[in-house]
């Protein structure tokens, strides 16, 4: 079986935001640091992320992020959620909407209650386009309302 993990590029600030994101989502540490010369800022950084692998590397400006990928992180609770949404705000993330931020290097992370799942991919047609309706007029996800709109109060 091969090993499998996701590489973000950045413009010298690979390290910087794999410790950044090893603080906002729990489980989730450093890894090996590649430097080219000895004192020289990191080439490559591996981190996990609650256990996921992921690669950091300082590629150069050629490349930029985009929403197109985005990391994901489903908590177990809304507590989990909030706790890490909160945390993102103060590392200096911006809102956008159904529970998407954006970082300060302009990584894109999706962050929801376990919970979403039920709402959104339920056996009831009619209440899951009741969850996404009400979701998509929240930036940070409220569970509560949205288990409301699925019910039809």
């Amino acid at each position: 079986m091969p090993d499998v993990s996701t590489c973000l590029w950045y413009d010298g600030a690979a390290e910087e935001a794999a410790r950044c994101y090893v603080g906002l989502v729990p489980g989730s540490a450093m890894g090996r640091v590649m430097r080219p010369a000895p004192g020289a800022s990191a080439l490559v950084v591996e981190f996990a992320l609650a256990g996921v692998p992921y690669v950091g590397l300082n590629g150069g400006p050629e490349f930029r992020h985009s929403p197109a990928a985005s990391i994901t992180v489903m908590t177990p609770d809304q507590a989990g959620s909030d706790a890490v949404w909160h945390a993102h705000l103060r590392a200096g993330s911006t809102e956008g909407p159904c529970g998407w931020m954006t970082d300060r290097w302009g990584v894109s992370w999706q962050i929801y209650p376990r919970v979403m799942q039920e709402l959104l991919f339920g056996p009831d047609p009619e209440a899951n386009a009741r969850a996404m309706a009400c979701m998509r007029g929240q930036s940070r996800i409220d569970t509560a309302a949205i288990m409301a709109a699925a019910k039809g109060e």
